[in-house]
């Protein structure tokens, strides 16, 4: 095979179809960025829908704006976008609250709909905060359940008679590993257990089809692929079997099934609606629906393609220059099995991305060594892959990352 070119990356960009959206962000002159898998790109719609929201709807038309704008929709209105990105149906998604929380919610209300079992089964590399809110559920619940840790390739064998939820992210925060969601969710219901996924490293960049995989629960983040601002609302889905069954333990007002009613004792709104807590925040709901509106101008499979020749490219660049400059690959090299990501481990990880940031290449750190960037099609462009994979060459060939302000460890890695 020829090496990868400059000029073939250039001709890439001239062929692809989603080069167009690439014009609906704000990307800073000089940075390429290779972080959208921690935090999305500003949408260039973004700010004036929020101003406007600032400015007319809660300036102008205050307490009103509930009704007059649909603020006390905006859960449900976004949700039914983002299923569409998910594989789910209308009535089947809420946006509300954080990851974690939401994880919370589901997993209590999944324990319940299992009581003779005591298990939540996930990876020992999952993302580690689905994995402290479940250790903290089982120890506020006091009943005998636990988390169990199993290697990656052990899961479907590790799932029994004891396993009341398998827990596991679809995409591998830092290697982009990604699961086959049909064949672990099948496995799970063979042995008679549920399956949530979460979605955060999927949503928006990888395609998903919850029903077609026949999950029963799902999670996902608002502020990575969706492009809906730091900290943005999560979201998550309940296949519609369940909706009417489950209870969840955070019983705010807003799923109550009249809130404004303010009964004293709690009745749980119907379907989807139960899920919900307190009150949204109505100005990271409005950031999200505009990333939500840009991605949903994208076909589904169009985004994959273009991902997957991301990842190709970035790995060829950088494996066609880096030899013997202490890269190794831990993100598939199998398409099929990796997310839209790449991440490399160096023992000089964390330099060596300080390093690049200086430069204006941006992606990010994860412990212990990797060094780990994000491709989001929308806005990524293949000379991006290219330019950044030399970047990474030269910082390593010309050791630039061994310098003293790049060693010392930030707040956020």
């Amino acid at each position: 095979m020829s090496p990868l070119t400059r000029a073939r990356c250039a001709a890439l960009d001239a062929q692809d179809p989603l080069a167009p959206l690439r014009e609906e962000f704000r990307l800073p002159d000089g940075v390429l960025y290779l972080d959208g898998n921690s935090l999305g790109a500003l949408p260039r719609a973004t700010p004036d829908r929020v101003a406007e929201l600032i400015e007319r709807e809660w300036g102008q038309d205050l307490v009103t704006s509930w009704n007059k704008h649909g603020w006390i929709e905006l859960p449900r209105r976004i949700g039914d976008k983002l299923a569409r990105l998910i594989g789910a149906g209308s009535g089947e998604v809420v946006v509300a609250d954080s990851t974690s929380v939401n994880l919370f919610k589901l997993l209590a209300a999944a324990l319940r709909l299992a009581p003779s079992r005591r298990v939540i089964l996930s990876e020992r590399d999952n993302f580690p905060t689905d994995l402290y809110i479940a250790e903290g559920l089982t120890a506020l619940l006091g009943k005998g359940h636990a988390l169990r840790l199993v290697e990656s390739d052990a899961l479907a064998a590790a799932i029994d008679a004891e396993t009341a939820v398998v827990m596991l992210t679809h995409v591998n925060y830092r290697t982009g590993t990604m699961h086959d969601m049909a064949a672990l969710t099948e496995a799970a219901h063979r042995a008679g257990a549920l399956m949530l996924w979460d979605l955060a490293h999927s949503a928006g960049a990888v395609p998903v089809d919850l029903t077609l995989a026949g999950a029963d629960f799902a999670v996902g983040c608002g502020y990575k692929y969706l492009n809906g601002g730091p900290g943005a609302p999560a979201f998550l889905w309940v296949a519609p079997q369940h909706q009417e069954r489950f209870s969840q333990p955070l019983s705010g007002w807003l799923g109550h099934a009249e809130p404004f009613a303010f009964e004293p004792s709690y009745r749980p709104a119907p379907g989807i609606g139960r899920f919900l807590c307190g009150t949204p925040p109505v100005l990271s709901m409005a950031a999200l629906e505009a990333g939500i509106d840009v991605m949903l101008a994208a076909e589904p499979a169009a985004l994959r393609e273009k991902s997957i020749g991301l990842t190709d490219c970035f790995i060829a660049a950088v494996e066609q220059a880096a030899e013997g400059l202490g890269l190794d690959l831990v993100t598939p090299r199998d398409a099929a099995r990796r997310g839209s990501q790449v991440s490399f481990r160096h023992v000089a990880g964390y330099p060596v991305m300080q390093a690049l940031i200086q430069r204006g290449v941006i992606g990010d750190f994860r412990a212990p060594d990797i060094l780990r960037f994000g491709f989001a099609p929308l806005y990524t462009r293949f000379v991006d892959a290219w330019d950044a994979a030399a970047a990474l060459v030269e910082v390593l060939r010309s050791r630039a990352w061994d310098r003293p302000e790049f060693h010392r460890r930030a707040a956020v890695t």
